[in-house]
């Protein structure tokens, strides 16, 4: 290109060089120096025409203008430009009808957004599960279209780890699980996917596992019953029968703790259980489950304890967050071997607060751990044979801690013991306000009337160290 560029530089000289050699032959070098400027000047007024009216033609496959010199050049090479780009742009055009074939073909709806919300293209599926109309829709802010408070908090967030499950606006018995995710400025890809029929399962589990339980609590008490009645009369007894009673009370015992468990866990998912939002001296609790703890613990003497460092009370559902709390610290004196430590520790920061229980027992691998939640799951029912677990108590700490904005963070490895750290955030720490006096002489505590005073509320304190009681 440099080379060519010389060329017709040297051309343009020459033929100025001979205008003024003509003009110094007649007598007039500047004169004619000045005509061949404007005679070049001219020609170049003729290209520049000729090439403004053939780029103005969308026609790029036309022939270029015929020309010589710098002009032919330039023509020839703007038609292989336009050559260039009009192939590239075929490809990409089919490579675009290609990604939206295979997009259409696709069972999952596709939904393509700005960062405001403004939809600015989606897929046949989405379409049929959400009813977009390409006439009106297209342009919309998608929040005006799922009208759901729940799905304009998640949109948002920027927040996608996990995705969103709603109905369908267009049709309700829908079930859909909605997953965002960014690229380029933040435009938004939302991928919506039916779940209708896992929903439906799930549902039918659990109204199977909560009917089950109910129905089978009644018979289970009744045998309990008569088997306890047996149990305190076993000197009437034949020896051969006492050992067979005694058997049977354990697994009767066994039993209604399964139901039990089976009966919370089935409240707490499906929302049946009252959910009382008061404030909680977590210190108190978990002295208490500490105490039962160590009654738990019994001649096998662990040593169990309990560091407080942080003295704000928790917002949440004492029943739950006590029966959560509970779980993880017996299942540690239930799995830690005799003599072992075990250490609960309530801590808080700018994140939150923290429940840890740690023990120093065999611990788990962490292959297991992924699975340690869900229900029944066992990493070792050898086990859970000798100690009488339900297998649900990690199962109902999950569905507690996420009633609770919360979440359970487990770290283990084997033959170092294991810790389990129940994560709270921070908008649910307060701090315990002075209690002041009604007119009747009842206290309450300001802003909270429905919490219950306890004096164990040391706002302000140092960290300090409860041993356990007993």
């Amino acid at each position: 290109m440099q080379n060519n560029w010389s060329h017709h530089l040297h051309q343009l000289l020459g033929a100025l060089a001979g205008c003024l050699l003509i003009g110094f032959l007649i007598g007039y070098p500047l004169p004619a120096l000045t005509v061949g400027l404007i005679g070049y000047l001219t020609w170049s007024m003729v290209q520049s025409r000729r090439l403004y009216q053939w780029l103005s033609n969308p026609d790029v496959d036309r022939t270029p203008p015929q020309s010589v010199g710098l002009w032919g050049d330039l023509f020839d090479n703007l038609h292989k430009l336009h050559l260039k780009n009009r192939k590239t742009e075929e490809k990409l055009r089919t490579q675009i009808n290609r990604v939206r074939e295979s997009t259409n073909a696709m069972r999952d709806g596709v939904i393509m957004t700005d960062s405001e919300g403004t939809i600015e293209w989606w897929n046949g599926a989405a379409e049929r599960l959400l009813g977009f109309r390409e006439k009106t829709d297209l342009g919309q802010y998608i929040q005006n279209l799922i009208r759901s408070p729940d799905f304009k908090r998640y949109f948002y967030s920027k927040n996608y780890e996990e995705p969103l499950e709603l109905n369908s606006p267009a049709r309700p018995h829908i079930r859909l699980e909605l997953q965002i995710n960014l690229y380029g400025d933040n435009d938004r890809m939302i991928v919506a996917k039916d779940v209708t029929r896992l929903y439906q399962l799930e549902q039918m589990r659990r109204d199977f596992v909560s009917n089950v339980s109910h129905e089978m609590r009644t018979p289970l008490t009744v045998i309990s019953g008569y088997l306890e009645t047996l149990e305190d009369n076993a000197d009437d007894l034949p020896p051969k029968w006492r050992r067979a009673v005694h058997t049977m009370s354990t697994q009767s015992s066994r039993m209604e703790a399964l139901i039990t468990d089976l009966i919370l866990l089935s409240k707490i998912e499906i929302g049946e259980q009252a959910y009382d939002d008061h404030l909680n001296d977590v210190t108190g609790i978990l002295e208490k489950i500490v105490h039962d703890a160590q009654a738990l613990s019994g001649e096998q003497e662990h040593v169990i304890q309990l560091e407080i460092t942080d003295h704000r009370w928790l917002r949440g559902d004492e029943g739950q967050l006590r029966s959560a709390f509970s779980n993880l610290i017996f299942n540690a004196v239930k799995y830690t071997p005799a003599g072992g430590t075990i250490t609960v520790t309530w801590s808080a920061d700018s994140a939150g607060g923290q429940l840890s229980v740690k023990d120093n027992g065999i611990g788990i691998d962490p292959i297991h751990i992924p699975r340690l939640t869900e229900r029944f799951y066992r990493a070792d029912p050898s086990r859970h044979q000798d100690t009488g677990g339900t297998g649900l108590g990690l199962a109902i700490v999950k569905h507690v801690l996420l009633n609770h904005d919360g979440k359970l963070d487990i770290r283990s490895r084997m033959g170092q013991g294991s810790e389990f750290i129940c994560h709270f955030p921070a908008n649910r720490l307060v701090q315990r306000k002075p209690e002041a006096l009604t007119p009747n002489g009842n206290s309450f505590e300001n802003g909270d009337p429905g919490a219950s005073p306890n004096n164990n509320a040391r706002p302000g304190a140092t960290p300090d160290k409860v041993e356990p009681r007993g």
